[in-house]
């Protein structure tokens, strides 16, 4: 069930002129009285909102900052975001979500930071996540999946976020396997994909995103500056944060809904389009043993497909790749 700021927002954004209260309250089934609440709480978050006597209402401008009600304003998505929820501060949007899902929240809740004081990457790493920097944000979903292919919407949250940068901007992302993006060989974002599931079903799984967006070069914590960065580095300009989250959130819809329908091949074509090195010789290391080998692409499971010198292919769930530029190691 919709909010009703979500619907009222909705009816604002449709009407190119002014609507009148009365309209609202009818389209809402609340009173007149609960519709100038409503606005009058949208002038808290910083709605430049007109009334004119007779005519309705009319929102001349939305404010830069975030809040639920600016995320969802012209977001225009059919299932994810409806339920969102914007902090200013939380130790973690992961954790966050795994408590709604056990209270029942639907399939595309989202949760949303300004800053986290505890956010957190692959195998409990640390993420600097600094007040209104970047997006930090972790998204709900309830796929009807065997856990086996869990690890296929880590891949998918991957194409969404290169594609994105791509549309945005004149850069170039590349997908680091098996979750990082990176441009001109530094990291800017990171997915970590969590899963609460039985032997034969997912019950949820949480999409977290971390995304540097804003930070100046100083801003980067200088242990990791010579292999992160952000895409105000990147790119040279200031992106508005808000406009890129709406960005994201209607881009993974699209694409998620894709998958439903069609199915893995696109995703892993995408994929392999942005992949890091793919098609090029790294070092890999395993406890076993050393070896050089060239990226071929990804398997449906998650796995990295390599071929070594002899032409034999192998696929790698877990190995320390040598990736050559900025000192990585997966």
């Amino acid at each position: 069930m919709e909010s009703t700021r979500k619907q009222l927002i909705e009816l604002l954004n449709k009407k190119d002129g002014h609507i009148s209260g009365q309209e609202l309250s009818n389209q809402l089934n609340i009173s007149r009285t609960a519709i100038w609440k409503h606005m009058n709480e949208l002038k808290k978050d910083g709605y430049d909102i007109e009334a004119v006597q007779r005519k309705g209402y009319k929102i001349l401008s939305s404010p830069d900052k975030m809040s639920e009600n600016t995320l969802q304003w012209g977001l225009d998505t059919e299932w994810i975001g409806h339920q969102l929820f914007h902090y200013d501060q939380v130790e973690s949007t992961q954790e966050i979500v795994h408590q709604m899902a056990k209270q029942g929240k639907p399939h595309g809740t989202v949760v949303i930071a300004d800053e986290q004081v505890k956010g957190k990457g692959r195998m409990a790493r640390k993420w600097d996540s600094p007040k209104g920097k970047g997006i930090w944000m972790s998204i709900l979903l309830r796929p009807n999946l065997p856990p086996f292919k869990a690890p296929q919407l880590t891949l998918l949250a991957a194409t969404v976020l290169a594609e994105m940068i791509s549309e945005r901007s004149a850069l170039v992302p590349q997908i680091k396997w098996p979750n990082d993006l990176l441009i001109h060989h530094k990291k800017v974002s990171g997915i970590l994909t969590e899963m609460q599931a039985e032997q034969d079903a997912i019950q949820y799984i949480v999409v977290g995103i971390g995304m540097n967006v804003n930070q100046n070069g100083e801003e980067i914590p200088e242990d990791i500056r010579h292999k992160a960065s952000s895409l105000k580095n990147e790119a040279g300009e200031e992106w508005n944060i808000q406009e890129t989250v709406q960005h994201i959130l209607r881009l993974f819809e699209r694409t998620y809904d894709q998958y439903e329908s069609d199915g893995f091949e696109a995703i892993k074509a995408n994929w392999e389009k942005h992949g890091y090195r793919i098609g090029e010789e790294v070092t890999i290391s395993t406890m076993k043993r050393t070896w050089k080998a060239t990226l071929v692409g990804i398997e449906p499971d998650g796995a990295l497909c390599v071929r070594d010198r002899d032409g034999n292919h192998e696929k790698l769930y877990s190995a320390e790749i040598h990736w050559g530029e900025g000192g990585y190691h997966a």
